[in-house]
């Protein structure tokens, strides 16, 4: 770009980037939902290529110096300062890895997880052990470089890709407190819940076109628009795809739509924070979410805070009566209320209620931690999941589907993410906690099926930042008064399985 400034230089390399990312994420969506199996080696290839191609860019020798001269260009403008504070951490982590490491990695998660799909079913963890031992190895040695450019320990570094600036230390001490808090108020909720008549079984079966017709009209109501986006089946329910189209998917049982319709929901928050990023710092690292807590976050108000809410469920349950033509007690808000908060000692991650999800996440910490650090073998991780589960939920899963085959995220390379589920569970009690005091007709209009009045606080306090804060703390000092904590979302806990009982 002739005549530009250094600081106009970067934003042209880093839009160009944020670009090859987006064709990345397409690619990828595409190999969940619609590739046959045969396409996985290409597909590889084609992810691997981009990935490369970004890597070039990013670690081109021209950089540095563009960084260090736009220092000036950027004072006084916070956006601008922000992007380049946002682009500085990108340089450091690619140019931490060669490329040789890049292709590699892009290559085994590929392949591991493709394996990963056949296995699980099966609950055949000896087929996949191998491919994964290969992804370890390759997270490992990127995790030591990272950490030497980072100046912080592997661990952190892998979590530093998803979540800036998370530590150990800080969230050690977070889930200390979440695991001592939570198996007193388990005993607590299951006792008292124990004393009531269990919900009514709602008959099905579903079917699986009319569960997706109501998907979609949820979809509709919090605000969702279908000409820049879709719903579609996957695996494992996720969000992805681009400001202006993203994708959401879920999966369906014809014997019980709850968990359908509560995926939906939590992908919609997932992919409504998507579309309410800055448009005009689109493919600009300031433009992206904060991290995983806060995208986390924003699902989990959406499915946990407001949809799980009574007022929500008063709205939702005459929808469902209609939908499935279903009729008699069952299909009552009091019924589908014991329905959706329902607890239990429960072997699925995807499928745990709030009070128990946390001890899952910290379950998937700590194993991760200790495969990073060399301290638990692959060969041992099924006998150690069954172990940790049993200590910190009372149960141990009856097979590895059921175990440590559940989720794709290690399979597919993803290490480090895990934290960011509880985190994220955190803030959004947090948040929206800070929401009913800036705006007490919420809950009223959610009643009413009108999610308005909470996304217009979200977009004024979450959406619209973006990464212009410096991390998650930060953003949520700004809106909440006070950085991340455990204090909201044990209030929001003890209120719902308690105190509303």
């Amino acid at each position: 770009m002739a005549g530009a400034s250094s600081y106009e230089a970067l934003e042209e390399r880093f839009a160009q980037i944020g670009a090859l990312r987006e064709a990345a994420r397409m690619l990828a969506w595409d190999r969940s939902v619609n590739m046959p199996r045969k396409g996985a080696p290409a597909r590889a290839e084609q992810l691997a290529a981009l990935r490369l191609v970004e890597h070039e860019k990013i670690t081109d020798p021209a950089v540095p110096d563009l960084l260090d001269g736009a220092a000036e260009e950027v004072a006084g403008d916070p956006w601008r300062a922000a992007n380049l504070r946002e682009m500085r951490r990108r340089w450091l982590h690619a140019t931490a890895l060669d490329a040789g490491l890049i292709a590699a990695m892009e290559s085994a998660d590929s392949e591991c997880e493709m394996v990963w799909r056949e296995a699980r079913p099966r609950a055949d963890y000896a087929a996949v052990k191998p491919f994964l031992q290969t992804v370890l190895d390759l997270i490992r040695e990127a995790g030591q470089a990272r950490g030497a450019a980072l100046g912080c320990p592997v661990y952190d570094a892998l979590m530093d890709v998803y979540e800036p600036g998370a530590r150990t230390g800080r969230i050690d001490a977070l889930f200390a407190d979440l695991a001592a808090f939570l198996p007193g108020f388990l005993d607590r909720v299951l006792e008292a819940q124990s004393r009531e008549a269990p919900p009514l079984p709602m008959e099905g079966p579903f079917a699986v076109e009319v569960q997706h017709a109501l998907g979609v009209r949820l979809m509709r109501q919090l605000g969702f628009d279908f000409d820049g986006g879709r719903l579609d089946v996957s695996l494992h329910p996720f969000c992805s795809g681009v400001h202006d189209d993203v994708r959401v998917t879920t999966r369906y049982d014809t014997a019980d739509f709850t968990q359908s319709v509560m995926a939906v929901l939590h992908e919609t928050g997932h992919a409504l924070y998507n579309k309410g990023l800055p448009r005009g710092w689109r493919r600009q690292p300031a433009g992206s979410a904060r991290g995983m807590a806060v995208h986390e976050s924003q699902s989990l108000i959406v499915e946990m805070q407001a949809c799980r809410s009574a007022e929500f469920i008063g709205f939702l349950a005459p929808l469902l009566r209609e939908t499935f033509a279903g009729e008699g007690p069952a299909w009552s808000p009091a019924n589908l209320r014991r329905h959706y908060r329902r607890v239990a000692r429960s072997l699925i991650r995807v499928d745990a209620d709030e009070v128990t999800y946390p001890a899952h996440v910290i379950l998937r910490y700590r194993l991760e931690r200790r495969l990073i650090g060399g301290e638990l073998s692959l060969d041992d991780l099924p006998d150690a999941w069954a172990d940790g589960l049993d200590s910190l939920l009372g149960i141990r899963p009856p097979d590895d589907a059921l175990g440590c085959l559940q989720d794709i995220h290690w399979y597919s390379g993803s290490w480090g993410y895990f934290p960011t589920y509880a985190l994220g569970a955190l803030a959004a009690a947090q948040l929206f906690a800070a929401a009913l005091e800036a705006c007490p007709g919420i809950p009223q209009a959610i009643s009413g099926g009108d999610f308005a009045p909470l996304f217009g606080w979200l977009a004024e306090n979450v959406h619209c930042k973006a990464s212009l804060p410096a991390s998650t703390d930060e953003l949520l000092q700004e809106a909440t008064g006070a950085p991340l904590g455990t204090d909201a979302f044990k209030a929001h806990l003890d209120r719902r399985y308690l105190s509303e009982r």
